[in-house]
């Protein structure tokens, strides 16, 4: 499916991170929107999950709602709940590679970030992006000169859920309201 028109040009992208910055670079879900998608999920690191070549139990090589993993689940079920369409996003992170820990350093956070201007210009649909925890924020003033709408959400992962459960129960409310920015368009 990486080589469907909606995804082909994404891929390409993840292909040339993948061979510019030596670490592991999942692709985009061929499941999503792609370049068609109206909302922009920036998130702030692809997890264990995302690795194809983890040692033990493999990722799917995605970053997807569809991983094996509580983030995934949780992204998938807020994303659900707030009553966006799949087809409607997109979703990345502002650091693109898994180097095999959690950890994001000050300089895999800045090149990555330096990445979502030539992201963006591959989402010629994107009306609205959400920043999906503190290291995402850091994009915000790369796409300020976009003139997209720019919401933010904590994070959805597990570590966010037990030391803010109260702002994590909201996630599905303020993607809601993200979505709610959206031109209207017919449901087909």
């Amino acid at each position: 499916m990486l080589t469907f028109p909606h995804i082909a040009p994404l891929a390409r992208f993840a292909a040339d991170l993948r061979a510019r910055h030596g670490v592991e670079v999942p692709d985009f879900d061929p499941m999503d929107g792609g370049i068609h998608a109206r909302m922009l999920f920036l998130k702030e690191k692809p997890g264990p999950m995302t690795s194809a070549s983890r040692s033990g139990r493999a990722g799917s090589g995605f970053i997807s709602r569809d991983n094996d993993d509580p983030t995934a689940e949780s992204t998938f079920l807020f994303i659900e709940a707030a009553g966006i369409r799949r087809q409607d996003t997109v979703m990345w992170n502002v650091v693109p590679g898994w180097n095999g820990t959690r950890k994001i350093t000050r300089e895999e956070l800045a090149e990555g970030a330096a990445e979502v201007r030539s992201l963006m210009a591959l989402l010629p649909s994107v009306e609205v992006v959400v920043l999906v925890g503190k290291k995402a924020a850091k994009a915000e003033p790369l796409l300020a000169g976009t003139g997209v709408p720019i919401f933010h959400s904590v994070h959805n992962s597990p570590l966010v859920r037990a030391s803010k459960p109260a702002e994590w129960a909201r996630i599905p409310e303020a993607w809601a309201e993200a979505a709610r920015a959206l031109r209207p368009t017919s449901r087909l």
